[in-house]
């Protein structure tokens, strides 16, 4: 039974995976996505903000606002660094190619053991170090030979989407019964109520076409699906194996938006492939050899 338990729960974050790697091929079909990209993060963050708290009322009725009420300090802090998160992902895609955004995202755990060591005295092995290292030298590298200023502007804006996603991570395991799913309702609303902001200080209509505002309904439900399927699929199992699995996240969002059947077919720079096999190759040796990683949440 605990093993069909387990070969279930590997199919459904495998799942939540490739729900979450379809993000990067939606905002790939957005008209004119350079400017409309608060219009889009309004009706993304609205949409992960309705269908969490549709969830949670579904799953524990009226109760649920109860959450908000244990939300603190950390579930404040979270909430706010996955929203920033969530509006640094959309800028940095619409900047350089999918696969350097997604790839920044890859970086997460290692973030997250830093954050992890400084802030909750968590002990770095030397295995996180080696892979911290490595992964390093492979964002190094794809910096150094990214000519392109918006690339290097959406390389680096990669890395500060990565930065508050780990900052979420770090502020969940501060205080263990923080509401996660509550915690990203209010990132979610947090990323609307800054573009509406956004769009009011600049008198802009905060409606776009409607092929855009429904594709960022779209990502918004994907990234709540794949959240309901992790959640599931994380009990019963350990947290290395999920920093593997979330491999399908990175690998699948490349693939789709090179897939030429799809209409994008963006293939990624000779530097991209090697400095993003370095990361890869990271990420696999941190998750085959320690036992004590924590998987960040990937919501991009």
């Amino acid at each position: 039974m605990k093993k069909n338990k387990t070969d279930s729960a590997i199919l459904i974050v495998l799942i939540a995976g490739v729900f979450w790697s379809f993000g990067a091929l939606v905002v790939r079909f957005i008209e004119d996505a350079r400017s409309v990209p608060w219009q889009y993060l309004f009706f993304r963050g609205s949409t992960i903000f309705i269908l969490i708290n549709i969830y949670l009322f579904v799953k524990e009725g009226k109760s649920f606002t109860k959450n908000y009420k244990k939300i603190g300090a950390s579930g404040i802090i979270g909430g706010i660094s996955l929203g920033i998160a969530m509006i640094c992902f959309i800028w940095s895609i619409t900047h350089t190619t999918a696969a350097v955004t997604l790839l920044m995202l890859a970086a997460m755990p290692f973030m997250t053991a830093i954050l992890g060591y400084i802030f909750l005295k968590e002990k770095v092995s030397r295995t996180t170090l080696t892979a911290i290292i490595i992964a390093a030298i492979g964002i190094i590298f794809m910096a150094f030979t990214s000519r392109q200023i918006g690339t290097l502007f959406g390389l680096a804006i990669g890395l500060l989407s990565s930065f508050g996603f780990s900052i979420f991570s770090v502020s969940l395991r501060w205080r263990k019964n923080t509401p996660t799913f509550t915690t990203v309702a209010v990132a979610g609303l947090f990323c609307a109520s800054i573009s509406l902001i956004v769009l009011a200080f600049n008198d802009t209509g905060f409606f776009t076409t409607f092929r855009n505002s429904s594709l960022s309904a779209l990502h918004g439900t994907l990234v709540c699906s794949g959240m309901i399927l992790y959640s599931i699929g994380a009990k019963h199992l350990p947290a290395a194996d999920l920093t593997l699995l979330s491999l399908t996240e990175v690998l699948g969002g490349i693939f789709w938006v090179w897939l030429p059947i799809l209409g994008i077919n963006e293939i990624p720079t000779t530097n991209t492939i090697i400095g993003g096999t370095i990361i890869t190759l990271a990420l696999m040796y941190y998750s085959l050899n320690t036992k004590r990683n924590r998987r960040f949440i990937g919501l991009n």
